[in-house]
């Protein structure tokens, strides 16, 4: 069974994201990478790099195959929100031995526009050209579209260390019917890997009703959940053990029978 597990943070985020789930996967014999996204390594209090604005999904996941790629096995590819969606177009590449996605972003063909998501990114989409500015969130969009379970001290923690995100990718996600690159387009049928899609009920940007959808289309390969008393920032969110618990004893099932599977080709061959 692979033990390396690549975490892919969402919009805006960095290495802190995933410092919850590191550290409980650490101390199950887990290595986790976490890389950080292009421009993303910056203070938070410095301007983006003017580059960030026009970069693409396309250009995250092509530096994150290369990383993949300098490893000596095939990962666990474990993604929350944009990096849910990142992971599954990396899923398709062949890059992972299992996809966990947490929230995630649907794919192209999948309507994910609700008026709860809207009003979340309303000072995004209501800026002319924001599809090729750096953009980032106001700190009360923020807390009602994604932490809104959080104490208002954790809200404000998590914010300060929020950097500027593509608009590019903002568009390519929430408008792909406009885009003519199809950056956010998945090849389901090469999708062969266990995929576990993870969805919190008070989700108001990745709704249960969105995620079902996503799980339908690799419906040979997926598990859904649905946690009650959970929302969009199941990574930080008070109760995200229960979730982390969930996924580490889902690893012992799927991936320790797709090893015995192995196993036992090689024996017949």
């Amino acid at each position: 069974m692979s033990k390396i597990i690549v975490m892919i943070h969402g919009m805006c985020g960095g290495l802190w994201c995933w410092e919850n789930y590191k550290n409980f996967f650490e101390k199950k014999g887990y290595r986790c990478i976490i890389p950080t996204l292009r421009f993303h390594d910056i203070d938070p209090s410095e301007p983006p790099n003017p580059q960030l604005g026009t970069t693409s999904l396309l250009d995250y996941a092509e530096d994150l195959e290369k990383g993949i790629r300098k490893l000596d096995v095939t990962p666990i590819i474990m993604g929350h929100s944009m990096g849910g969606l990142l992971a599954q177009i990396l899923g398709s590449r062949g890059m992972a031995k299992a996809l966990v996605l947490l929230t995630p972003a649907s794919p192209h063909g999948i309507m994910s526009l609700r008026l709860s998501a809207i009003r979340g990114f309303w000072s995004i989409l209501t800026k002319w050209a924001f599809w090729r500015k750096p953009i980032r969130q106001t700190f009360c969009e923020a807390v009602y579209s994604m932490m809104h379970l959080l104490t208002a001290e954790e809200q404000k923690k998590s914010f300060e260390q929020f950097v500027y995100e593509s608009g590019r990718v903002v568009f390519e996600i929430g408008c792909w019917f406009f885009d003519s690159r199809g950056a956010a387009k998945v090849d389901e049928s090469k999708v062969t890997c266990p995929v576990f899609i993870i969805a919190g009920a008070d989700d108001r940007i990745t709704p249960p009703s969105v995620l079902r959808k996503v799980a339908d289309k690799y419906r040979a390969v997926s598990t859904f959940m649905e946690f009650p008393n959970h929302a969009h920032w199941v990574i930080g969110e008070p109760g995200w053990q229960e979730i982390a618990e969930y996924i580490y004893d889902w690893f012992n099932q799927v991936l320790t029978e797709g090893t015995k599977a192995d196993e036992i080709s090689k024996t017949h061959n």
